[in-house]
């Protein structure tokens, strides 16, 4: 019985779908991949802490139509906004800087998530291939909000 259970639970593991997820980049791969092809970049910046960041990853950023477009047209990066790892990014070292006991922002996510000088989370922030901000948006999206800003950068980026 225990064997016929087993196989059970091992057959229904290995049916399960596979999760699809965009191919994430660093930000010190960018400088090469611009090279190589040029694209807009996709920053999801977010916080660990946050519901509604982590909603987003579960949910938008796992849409097939979502991955699909990001694969294809976008490099994508996601950014922990309170990361304390220094991070290049074309010549200039972006840090973590403290704003209080065990709190703190990476610069890195304030230049890019700062929305009328406020960073809120998630932060969506496309750059063209310049590495110049030319979308950002601050708070959740579904898929499909998310793929109709991609497609109509996408479309705008081959004028």
């Amino acid at each position: 019985m225990k064997r016929l259970l087993l196989v059970v639970v091992l057959v229904g593991i290995t049916k399960l779908p596979a999760v699809a997820q965009p191919d994430s980049f660093r930000f010190e791969q960018l400088e090469g991949l611009q090279e190589a092809e040029r694209r807009p970049v996709v920053v999801f910046i977010s916080a660990d802490w946050c519901r509604y960041c982590s909603r987003m990853k579960m949910s938008t950023l796992q849409d097939e139509r979502v991955v699909k477009l990001l694969n294809e047209s976008f490099y994508f990066v996601s950014l922990n906004a309170e990361e304390k790892k220094d991070t290049p990014f074309y010549g200039h070292t972006f840090k973590y800087r403290p704003t209080g006991n065990e709190t703190g922002v990476h610069e890195l996510a304030e230049q890019l998530g700062s929305i009328n000088g406020h960073l809120s989370f998630p932060t969506l922030s496309v750059l063209n291939a310049d590495m110049e901000i030319i979308y950002q948006h601050g708070g959740y999206l579904s898929a499909k909000e998310l793929s109709t800003i991609l497609a109509l950068v996408k479309k705008e980026q081959k004028k």
